[in-house]
């Protein structure tokens, strides 16, 4: 793909983690609708018109690269998953540096109620490389969120232990273009066993 046909944006999947409080199974590898999560959640960023896709995977990456079909996905290593997220968000930016994307759409592989049409939603709001956009649900910011080119510099800086973008986020509020995708899609995380209900 060149750089001249390269989609100005990507599709970011934040996929690295251990699942501490699923006593240590990765999210990526949670069957849902009988395949990994994580294959779940790429076909959404793909049925919602993101051409490219960098999978960031970090506990046990080979588990998930050996049972999951992750296709022409960029697969990024997080060595430092452990870290939290903000490490993955980090090595995801990093990864699109020189692809010619010039915003990345950063969804969750824990957010399985979060289908195609909220991320199609937000994918639309781009406008440039200074975008800053999320999905809203009853107006309340939410993911999945799109940061133009600009922003990845300053986010990569701020973005430590679980928090992400957060902080930069909260630093640049005025500046966000909020979608709302409440009637659209349902926010909740994949965090705790009693959240395992949600998964089909």
């Amino acid at each position: 793909m060149t750089e001249k046909e390269a989609p100005l944006v990507a599709g970011l999947l934040l996929a690295a983690g251990g699942g501490r409080r699923l006593g240590g199974r990765p999210k990526a590898l949670l069957r849902h609708r009988g395949r990994p999560l994580v294959e779940h959640a790429v076909g959404v960023l793909r049925a919602a018109g993101c051409a490219r896709v960098h999978v960031v995977l970090g506990a046990q990456a080979a588990a998930v690269q050996e049972q999951a079909e992750l296709g022409d996905c960029v697969l990024v290593d997080n060595p430092d998953w452990a870290d939290g997220m903000g490490s993955s968000l980090r090595a995801g930016l990093d990864s699109l540096a020189g692809t010619g994307a010039r915003a990345a759409l950063v969804s969750l592989v824990d957010q399985p109620g979060i289908g195609p049409e909220a991320v199609a939603r937000v994918l639309a709001a781009y406008g440039d490389e200074a975008s800053l956009v999320s999905a809203a649900y009853d107006g309340v910011r939410g993911h999945p969120v799109l940061f133009g080119a600009a922003h990845w510099a300053g986010i990569a800086a701020t973005a430590t232990g679980d928090r992400g973008a957060r902080a930069y986020l909260k630093a640049h509020e005025d500046a966000i273009g909020l979608v709302e995708c409440g009637d659209v899609a349902r926010p909740y995380d994949i965090d705790t066993e009693a959240d395992l209900t949600h998964l089909e």
